[in-house]
């Protein structure tokens, strides 16, 4: 772009010239592929054979860049990552951008080349998007909605409502990164830490973990509100009591050090890379050895098990001094725009 265009402006949401440029110019030129490129009206798809996930979400992180990620890896991350805790293969993704006028149009090249390297890892096609420019002052820069489409196999059956007694519950690693790093990486607590966002496809790992067992009952990645929500959300849906042992939970010497700092608690801490999974007992450990060998699963490990079905289910932290205490929903927000 040139000079006179460093920075949006209105009229790159207008629908008219300075759109199509920047679509051409900028969108395109990262995200080109074939069904892209034919520049309709809608995308046409080719979708493998069987059930269809669909799913969308929005992103109002702020900082929008922080160590280990950024608000575009953010979004492609967390739709793919949502369509493949249900087994379904992500196939494509749309993206529609709300641009604050004046934001710099090289942070704005930034996050869409974050973007498609995220896509890339992932193999997922951005088949479709918008783009939107509001006046400045009413928006953080940028904000990022994504839809994301996958394919389930026929005999796929996973969900929040299947987990069983007896069932195993492993974690691809270490809790409470992305918060952390989000977190301190706001200019305005005046001080810097060495966390970095877990933010990670991981529909390959979740892909080796279901060509090792048809038996996952369970799968959710634990973003928003945590280990701890996402427990919580699991025990009330499938009606049973969870309980999960403190010194088999990872945490990062850094993020305790954020969490003590600030008083936080880490097991509510958002992640972006981290899904937990339900298993019969008999084939946890070949699940967990497999996700060991995936580079977004070498910290795996075993942090608990379904103990009964429950009339009133609960989620239950066995302490490191052989103590125990309910670990509750998080109640309001400690950590405001983190994803």
């Amino acid at each position: 772009m040139s000079q006179s265009e460093q920075r949006i402006t209105i009229s790159h949401g207008s629908g008219g010239r300075k759109s199509r440029e920047l679509v051409e110019k900028l969108f395109q030129r990262y995200f080109s592929n074939p069904v892209l490129d034919r520049m309709d009206d809608s995308a046409v798809l080719e979708l493998s054979p069987g059930r269809t996930a669909f799913t969308t979400d929005s992103f109002v992180v702020k900082p929008l860049f922080f160590d280990g990620g950024d608000i575009g890896r953010l979004a492609v991350c967390g739709t793919v990552n949502d369509l493949s805790v249900m087994g379904a293969r992500p196939e494509a993704i749309t993206v529609a951008f709300i641009l604050e006028e004046g934001l710099d149009t090289g942070i704005l090249e930034r996050i869409v080349s974050s973007m498609s390297q995220a896509a890339e890892e992932a193999g997922v096609k951005v088949v479709a998007g918008d783009t939107k420019v509001v006046e400045k002052g009413m928006a953080d820069g940028i904000y990022i909605n994504t839809s994301g489409i996958g394919v389930l196999p026929h005999n796929t059956n996973i969900g929040g409502a299947m987990a069983k007694p007896g069932d195993v519950i492993l974690i691809n690693g270490a809790v409470g990164n992305h918060g952390a790093s989000v977190i301190t990486a706001r200019e305005e607590l005046g001080f810097k830490s060495t966390v970095k966002s877990d933010a990670a496809p991981l529909n390959h790992l979740i892909e080796e973990i279901l060509q090792t067992t048809d038996r996952v009952h369970v799968m959710r990645d634990a973003t928003r509100g945590g280990l701890a929500t996402v427990l919580n959300e699991i025990s009330l849906q499938s009606g049973v009591d969870i309980e999960v042992f403190e010194n088999r939970i990872y945490i990062q010497d850094e993020v305790r050090g954020v969490c003590e700092l600030l008083g936080f608690d880490p097991l509510y801490l958002a992640n972006e890379g981290k899904i937990v999974v339900f298993v019969p007992e008999d084939t946890a450990e070949e699940v967990l050895q497999k996700m060991k060998k995936n580079r977004y699963g070498r910290d795996s490990c075993i942090i608990g098990r379904v103990v009964d079905n429950s009339i009133k289910p609960v989620v239950t932290l066995k302490t490191a001094g052989r103590g125990s205490r309910f670990l509750d929903m998080l109640a309001g927000e400690p950590l405001p725009r983190i994803c």
